[in-house]
């Protein structure tokens, strides 16, 4: 089966896992967990706090590495492998523990964004729509824990990628912001594989399969 070089684009990309389990030492996290996630679709993975919801979106995202099982990526009609190595470049993510290189203004952060990942407007225009133009040349040491947490959901709903990984969305926003992260929900996942761990029905009461994480348990 071929695989996708870096210079070709991605589109509407399937993951795949296969019997995928995660554990830390000796104590499994999650284990057997056989699910298709497709384009178009949004899908919440839910449990308690610490029960292994973070854990299991970053394997989604190649980010941590399984102990067994497999996470496999497609792309296109054909369902073409994509290396797992290039995957990152179609995937966005936004989550609580996300560093941001606070010496940077949001301006500064979203322009280095871009030489990883194109942006679907300019930053000018991403930082009007999540309220943030008036502290564009302001440096992120200086913002509310609010005022970051906008700023990780708009690197990751508009970067130009396929596949959306939210964490914990609303964590650290008020009603506004709240209402911020419904408008981008309905306004650009319209396609994309959409992915949200929470145990906060209001993040993910629009999702089309809801997937508990207690479930695949040992």
């Amino acid at each position: 089966m071929p695989v996708i070089k870096q210079e070709q684009a991605f589109c509407n990309m399937h993951i795949t896992l296969s019997n995928t389990g995660k554990r830390f030492n000796r104590e499994w996290i999650f284990r057997h967990v056989n699910h298709e996630f497709i384009p178009g679709k949004a899908y919440a993975i839910t449990g308690p706090n610490g029960s292994g919801k973070s854990t299991l979106l970053q394997v989604i995202a190649g980010a941590v590495l399984c102990n067994e099982g497999t996470v496999s990526y497609q792309s296109g009609d054909r369902l073409t492998k994509v290396d797992d190595r290039e995957a990152f470049r179609n995937i966005s993510i936004a989550t609580p523990y996300l560093e941001l290189i606070e010496e940077m203004t949001s301006t500064e952060l979203l322009n280095f964004h871009s030489t990883f990942k194109k942006l679907l407007l300019p930053v000018e225009d991403i930082l009007a729509a999540v309220n943030l133009k008036d502290a564009a040349h302001k440096q992120i040491r200086y913002f509310s824990s609010g005022m970051k947490q906008r700023l990780k959901l708009a690197q990751a709903f508009f970067s130009d990628t396929t596949v959306l990984l939210l964490d914990e969305p609303s964590t650290n926003l008020d009603q506004e912001g709240i209402a911020l992260y419904k408008k981008l929900v309905a306004e650009r996942t319209a396609g994309r594989l959409l992915i949200i761990s929470s145990n906060d029905k209001n993040e993910y009461d629009f999702c089309n399969e809801v997937i508990s994480i207690s479930d695949y348990k040992k």
